[in-house]
């Protein structure tokens, strides 16, 4: 399996499903391909979406590329104007704080949780899955290294009994997950990720409670941090309403 399939097999892993649940196969495939490099930033904001493009090289008729532009739409992530055009979003730098609120309060609940339930056992997939994202990170591979960071978090989740979460979660992170994509290149973001990783997973093994949190806490609020150097270095992402 080439880097590329790998990438897509994880990518798919991690969203759990092809789609959201009321959409058919060739809609719900069409949304995951859409979102998919949507939040990788290969879909940039303000790119025109052309349906009977998307159709053809999805080989399906319009109606269910209709269907996955309108979920893309309820995540804020493409606005259609009617008789016009469809394009992709700016970065809603308010909705990614939203989102990543909801995310801390609950993931700081599923570490305390696995803290307490004193069984390593729970954390062996989330252990091999750093180990794979470390050999991602040593070769700068930002598609596969983002694909494995979901899936760890994903594998908390599971080991608390509550995946379903994860996707609830999800299904409205397109904000953020591009700001963190874009947030990735920076020197050394690689290692702090994984760096606090480690350090997440060794807080719950020895039940430190007070560890945990601060790990948690650092680890998922170091990107709405650096959201003015985002923001600075690529101002044409963002609304003009959008505020640091």
């Amino acid at each position: 399996m080439n880097v590329s399939s790998l990438s897509e097999v994880l990518v798919k892993a991690s969203d759990g499903l092809t789609g959201p649940v009321q959409l058919n196969a060739a809609a719900g495939r069409v949304y995951s391909k859409l979102r998919t490099l949507i939040i990788s930033m290969d879909l940039q904001p303000d790119t025109v979406l052309s349906r009977a493009d998307i159709a053809k090289e999805h080989g399906v008729s319009q109606s269910p590329v209709r269907e996955a532009i309108q979920e893309l739409e309820k995540e804020g992530l493409v606005v259609s104007y009617p008789q016009s055009k469809t394009l992709v979003t700016r970065i809603d730098v308010n909705h990614a704080r939203e989102t990543q609120f909801l995310r801390l309060s609950v993931e700081l609940e599923v570490a305390r949780t696995l803290a307490t339930a004193g069984n390593p056992d729970l954390l062996l997939p989330s252990s091999r899955l750093l180990r794979m994202q470390k050999m991602a990170g040593e070769d700068r591979d930002i598609a596969e290294f983002t694909a494995l960071d979901r899936l760890f978090h994903l594998s908390l989740f599971q080991a608390a009994g509550v995946p379903s979460l994860w996707h609830l979660i999800s299904g409205r992170s397109g904000h953020i997950d591009r700001l963190r994509r874009l947030n990735l290149p920076d020197p050394g973001k690689m290692t702090d990720v994984l760096d606090k990783h480690e350090k997440i997973l060794t807080a719950i093994r020895e039940g430190d409670l007070q560890g945990v949190e601060s790990h948690v806490r650092a680890h998922l609020t170091g990107t709405l941090a650096s959201v003015p150097t985002i923001m600075k270095l690529h101002p044409r992402y963002f609304g003009e309403t959008d505020t640091v």
